[in-house]
């Protein structure tokens, strides 16, 4: 059945994590999550990094050419509190969301061997673990600390709800990305971002104009408060408890670009919309960016969904980071989503 004739409920999460505290954090998850399943939601929206942080403000201890010992100490922990995917915590995660019936987006850091990725996890109302996100592009000093993702997990799952997908902050500014989501048909389009500049606003408005979709962006509110001790940062010097270091600016967004809630930049929240999903159509009566209002003739995009690795094993070498479940045939399984 088409989704496209449905009313959606969505809650977008505009909160701060317990920094370096999976564990309380996803006590975090678990409460904002009955609370917007308790009013109706199907699908639920964190930001990104929330588990365990978005390291604002922190250097690592890295000038051009060095590198301190208290920040290879700091990234030690930064990485003692991220998430194996699959693992424990994305477990958690699914168990959140079959007990409170939600479809469920939640940023996380990941880590993979020695490297952190900025990632975005979707689950079904079941709780299965549906796939993810790597960030492709981290900004500026985001590289310090978080590697590059590649095309091979650029999803857009088929749900119940609709099509869902994710980027990921600055990677919403980069035309090609959004243009292969919406070639994947993407209906609802998760943003979770660390941007609360006033101008993310227009860039969230342009995207759901641009792809005809739902946009739902996701910011964390975070004071000086929120940051625990062995958290160097900018802000060690501020004496004010309840400074904001992030301000938020959630929002939803319909496909004509019309504020539907927010943005906030008032404090925690939980920003709820019904969505229309018929309104997906009647704004690609005029305007289907992939469809009759593009001109492939002109303008072609190539992505490449391959997964990259350094070290590539053949012949009778078993690869170490894939270990061999069946040596006479991969059973490795894959999640299902749009191509």
């Amino acid at each position: 059945m088409s989704s496209l004739g449905k009313i959606v409920k969505v809650a977008v999460v505009q909160a701060s994590p317990k920094i370096f505290n999976v564990e309380g954090t996803l006590d975090k998850i678990r409460g904002l999550c009955k609370d917007a399943a308790s009013q109706g939601a199907k699908l639920v929206l964190f930001p990104e990094a929330f588990i365990s942080c978005y390291p604002r403000g922190t250097t690592f201890g890295v000038r051009i050419g060095s590198r301190s010992p208290e920040g290879r100490e700091l990234f030690r922990v930064y990485w003692e509190s991220s998430v194996d995917v699959p693992g424990p915590v994305v477990d958690k995660l699914g168990v959140i969301a079959r007990e409170n019936g939600i479809h469920l987006v939640v940023g996380v850091v990941e880590r993979d061997g020695g490297t952190l990725y900025c990632t975005a996890l979707f689950f079904s109302d079941a709780g299965q673990f549906l796939g993810k996100h790597r960030k492709l592009m981290p900004t500026a000093a985001e590289r310090l600390c978080w590697g590059f993702g590649d095309g091979s997990t650029l999803p857009v799952f088929k749900t119940e709800l609709g099509k869902l997908g994710a980027a990921i902050c600055w990677e919403n500014y980069m035309p090609a990305l959004r243009m292969a989501m919406y070639a994947k048909g993407v209906e609802i389009y998760c943003a979770p971002t660390a941007d609360s500049r006033e101008s993310w606003l227009s860039t969230m408005r342009h995207i759901a104009m641009e792809g005809r979709c739902f946009v739902l962006g996701c910011n964390q509110f975070l004071r000086k408060c929120d940051y625990p001790s062995n958290f160097p940062s900018d802000y060690d010097e501020e004496t004010d408890d309840q400074f904001v270091i992030c301000r938020g600016g959630s929002c939803i967004i319909n496909p004509l670009g019309e504020i539907l809630a927010g943005p906030n930049f008032e404090g925690e929240a939980i920003l709820f919309a019904e969505l229309d999903m018929g309104d997906i159509i009647r704004g690609k009566f005029d305007f289907d960016v992939t469809g009759h209002y593009s001109r492939p003739d002109v303008f072609q995009i190539s992505v490449n969904e391959q997964q990259t690795r350094s070290v590539i094993f053949t012949g009778n070498s078993a690869d170490p980071a894939s270990p061999v479940v069946n040596p006479i045939k991969n059973t490795k399984k894959k999640s299902e989503e749009t191509t």
